[in-house]
């Protein structure tokens, strides 16, 4: 699985709205400005999340984006899968593709793809948004002491 910018962008919005949740919705320009996303591109990660059910959208003065259930409840996973597709490196190994290879039955490889789907798997699985917006408050918290 190669991450695109389509999955890092969508991976930074998702951050920010994780840190900002219980705060309402927040307007796509701030999370733009705050994540150095282009702003015609985030929108259409938006709706991708929001079709996915990881986000929640609202037009309007008072609209904006906001997380559809807690950070602690969106694994990485989630949204990789939405925004870039199966998280399988090759076909043999994607469960939804009927595999005709004519080797399935004798090739070593395809069983290290197998164990590369399942770590990479069980680490996007068990990774939380809320686990990376606390990761990132502490990390900017020992960034500023370090400064003073």
């Amino acid at each position: 699985m190669k991450v695109s910018t389509k999955g890092e962008y969508g991976i930074r919005a998702l951050l920010e709205l994780s840190l900002r949740y219980g705060d309402g919705y927040v307007q796509s320009a701030e999370i733009a400005a705050a994540r150095s996303i282009p702003e015609n591109y985030l929108y259409q990660l938006l709706i991708t999340l929001r079709k996915a059910g990881i986000i929640r959208s609202r037009r309007g003065p008072q609209g904006g984006h906001m997380l559809a259930r807690s950070p602690h409840d969106i694994a990485v996973a989630d949204a990789l899968i939405a925004l870039e597709g199966p998280i399988e490196p090759t076909l043999c190994v994607q469960s939804e593709v009927v595999n005709d290879c004519p080797y399935q039955d004798i090739c070593a490889m395809r069983e290290v793809w197998q164990r590369v789907t399942d770590v990479t798997r069980g680490v996007l699985e068990s990774t939380s948004f809320g686990f990376l917006a606390e990761r990132e408050r502490a990390l900017r918290q020992a960034e500023l002491s370090s400064l003073n």
